[in-house]
This record gives structure tokens, C-alpha cells and sequence, in this order.
């Protein structure tokens, strides 16, 4: 691929895959850093390896190549609008995971996993409620 937007589609990558430098780029591409220097000097990005990180990642080629429209890649499919809803959800979720480096990552595990523990803990503590409720006035049970 060689446009004037090449540049801009390096930038699009690193958002992709997370990265902010260019040798981190290039690590992540599994390029060398003397490859990705290449492309930037020659103002061109391979159109055959945009395709392979657009399908790979479910990312859209018109957002990776020009900018243009959602990251999302829209994915068709003779499924029940609620799965549709639910693949297109996971999707966009699992796209916005990908984007986020490790510590990011990491805090939202962690997160999720304290949220779990507080819903099992509340229901724990419903029951109790209900069993002490039922305990205190036994002909209401």
C-alpha cells in the first residue's frame, strides 16, 4: 500500500496493537525495527499485512487503511438479532481489550474479579438476612 497515509496507518497499528513506540511496533508486527524504518521511508505499508491484522483482529480494512468508520469489522451472519447483538458486543469488547496495554489489563481483571466476589458475598448475605428473618419469627416461615 502506498499513500500519503501511510503514516497515519502506522499510527492506526500502534492503536491496534497497543503499542507506542516504534520498535515496540515493530516487535509486535514481528518486523525489524530496519523494516518498519523501510516502510516509513519509502511513505508504504503492506497492504497483504494490513489484511492479515484486519482479519485476525476483526478490525475494519476502511478504519485501518483510510480512517474511515468503526474499528469493528461487521460481521455477517444468519444468526438471531440477540446473538447478533451479543457477537457484535463481545466483539467491539474484545477489540477494546486488545487496545489496552498490560497494566490496563490488569487493573479491569481485577475489577471484574473484586465485582464477582462482592455478587457472591451479597447473595451470601441475602440468604443470611432471609434465614435470620425466618429464625426470629418462625410461624411467618
Amino acid at each position: 500500500m502506498r499513500s500519503k497515509t501511510s503514516q497515519a496507518v502506522l499510527t492506526r497499528l500502534k492503536q491496534i496493537t497497543g503499542t507506542k513506540t516504534d520498535a515496540s511496533l515493530s516487535s509486535a508486527l514481528q518486523i525489524s525495527p530496519q523494516t518498519l524504518s523501510s516502510w516509513k521511508g519509502r511513505d508504504s505499508t503492506p497492504y497483504s499485512l494490513c489484511v492479515e491484522i484486519a482479519q485476525a483482529r476483526g478490525i475494519s480494512l476502511d478504519w485501518l487503511l483510510l480512517g474511515e468508520g468503526p474499528i469493528l469489522r461487521q460481521v455477517p451472519g444468519n444468526t438471531s438479532p440477540n446473538n447478533q447483538e451479543t457477537t457484535a458486543r463481545e466483539n467491539t469488547i474484545l477489540t477494546l481489550w486488545r487496545l489496552l496495554d498490560e497494566d490496563d489489563r490488569c487493573a479491569i481483571q481485577s475489577a471484574l474479579e473484586e465485582k464477582r466476589r462482592l455478587r457472591d458475598m451479597e447473595a451470601k448475605l441475602l440468604e443470611m438476612a432471609t434465614l435470620l428473618a425466618a429464625l426470629k419469627h418462625p410461624d411467618q416461615a
